[in-house]
């Protein structure tokens, strides 16, 4: 937080004027939501999100999924990620050795996906398709009758609209993959690289590990009220929307 304060424009002007719990930099205030910024506000403002160093401009759909996968549906060697999406959506680059990841247009999947998916099934390996039910449904239908029963779903779901599963990814178009739903049944958060805290707006996540455009502190979804504890079972922490 302090080094965002420090070096990110959007950051440094927004709690300048605003106040912040930490920094304090007017006293008495500490801003609206505690400082945190509907995420709406901040990638409108996309390239106030880099650092005075310089850095990337762009946001990362894709980022996290090979991790959350694990929590998810974890991958074996041999597996085969379709993330669904327009051409403009870059493959997983963390995905686990020896799995590999494509991107492809649900409504128009290209020959060489294709030929991939169906080459990955005859070798007797996974093939799971990520992306939200529409892109999964429309995607797998366009598939030969052989291959799309046996292809695994892995569904996006945003902040607003967590369920029960029994599988599911936590995702948001410009933050990425932020968490999972684990066999236990709840919503696990990727929490070596994505911090989250409920505010007065709804929850708030920061992105501890990306360097450009730096998240910190923002809340998706238009604000969703929850809570952050710790699972029971596992230890880590859950959301709970």
């Amino acid at each position: 937080m302090r080094s965002a304060f420090a070096t990110v424009p959007f950051y440094r002007e927004r709690w300048a004027l605003d106040g912040r719990e930490d920094p304090v930099l007017v006293p008495g205030r500490t801003g609206t939501n505690g400082g945190a910024a509907p995420l709406a506000e901040a990638v409108h403002k996309l390239v106030d999100l880099v650092p005075l160093a310089g850095g990337a401009q762009r946001t990362d759909p894709s980022r996290g999924l090979g991790r959350v996968l694990r929590t998810a549906r974890r991958p074996t060697p041999g597996s085969l990620i379709v993330l669904l999406g327009q051409d403009d959506l870059r493959p997983p680059a963390d995905l686990p050795k020896d799995v590999r990841g494509c991107v492809a247009d649900p409504d128009a999947p290209s020959a060489s996906v294709l030929r991939e998916l169906t080459a990955v099934l005859a070798r007797g390996h996974r093939v799971l398709a990520v992306g939200d039910d529409k892109a999964i449904t429309t995607f797998t239908a366009a598939l030969p009758e052989n291959s799309a029963h046996r292809v695994e779903a892995v569904p996006h779901r945003e902040l607003d609209s967590l369920d029960a599963g029994p599988y599911g990814v936590l995702h948001d178009p410009a933050l990425g993959y932020l968490g999972a739903l684990a066999g236990c049944g709840r919503w696990h958060l990727d929490w070596p690289h994505v911090h989250a805290r409920p505010t007065a707006g709804g929850l708030a996540f920061t992105l501890l590990r990306q360097e450009s455009p730096r998240f910190v502190d923002v809340i998706p979804a238009g604000g969703v009220p929850g809570r952050i504890e710790s699972c029971p079972r596992h230890g880590s922490p859950v959301v709970v929307a």
